[in-house]
């Protein structure tokens, strides 16, 4: 099995890691965009180019499926991307998990880039999925470039930022972006507070991994044997084969695909 990823950086990760564990023997393609990063001020017709030629680099190697392990990507061309490569490539976009937030009762937060706070597009899932429930929507300024780049005292800063616009009485976050769910961890510790339920984190990678394998007819189970086979990893950067960045190794996703991985740069 083989299943690609895209995104316009490492935020394709969380998605990837959540891949590894399910079906470890699954080669994966990791297709990324650093050299257009970000993506989120592009307008619609160039995200479109750059999403089709990121994908058509991920497609060349026939993966069962593609995974826009990106809300950028996903809100604008995925129907650019599926009119492309399906039905011989199934597509599977990514969606913040609001509804599932909404299910477990307010007041909820979505921590999202500042494009897609208050977008048509977010605020009808909103509408759709939490019409009845206390919604905050947190601009995270600048937390998914220091993410991508692993710089812990940007991503500090970024996480205090969001973390002061949002409320002290939210039960649950939805990382409405695929990079946060790198740093999900910092975000619960710097939005908890102290007499207060555990708060829950809803990102989208384990929900979208899910997918995919059902896409594919392949059921998902989470296997944790540690003898289990390991598929090789293939890297894209805007095109060029190329490693797994530095940057990735800073976090627990990157380094359990690094792990184990007979084919991590080519």
């Amino acid at each position: 099995m083989k299943i690609a990823l895209m995104d316009s950086g490492i935020g394709l990760l969380a998605a990837a890691a959540a891949v590894r564990r399910l079906v470890p023997e699954a080669e994966l393609v990791l297709s990324s965009d650093p050299d257009g990063m970000p993506w989120g001020p592009r307008d619609t017709a160039d995200l479109t180019e750059r999403s089709l030629a990121v994908a058509g680099a991920a497609a060349a190697h026939r993966p069962d499926a593609l995974i826009v392990a990106c809300n950028t990507a996903s809100v604008h061309t995925l129907p650019a991307l599926r009119a492309r490569f399906e039905p011989d490539l199934p597509v599977i976009g990514t969606v913040p998990a609001i509804k599932p937030a909404a299910a477990g009762g307010g007041p909820i937060a979505i921590w999202a880039t500042p494009a897609t706070t208050g977008s048509p597009y977010q605020r009808g899932l909103i509408a759709e999925f939490a019409g009845g429930v206390e919604v905050t929507e947190v601009p995270c300024w600048g937390l998914a470039d220091a993410v991508q780049a692993a710089d812990e005292d940007a991503v500090a800063r970024a996480v205090a930022a969001a973390a002061a616009l949002t409320p002290p009485d939210v039960r649950a976050v939805v990382l409405g972006c695929t990079h946060y769910e790198l740093v999900a961890e910092r975000i619960r510790a710097a939005v908890q507070q102290p007499g207060l339920p555990p708060l829950v984190l809803h990102g989208s990678a384990g929900a979208v991994a899910a997918q995919a394998l059902r896409r594919i007819g392949r059921a998902a189970g989470a296997r944790t044997d540690a003898d289990a086979p390991r598929g090789g990893v293939r890297v894209i950067l805007s095109g060029r084969d190329a490693a797994l960045p530095p940057a990735a190794l800073a976090y627990a996703e990157g380094r359990l695909l690094a792990e184990g991985s007979p084919a991590l740069k080519h």
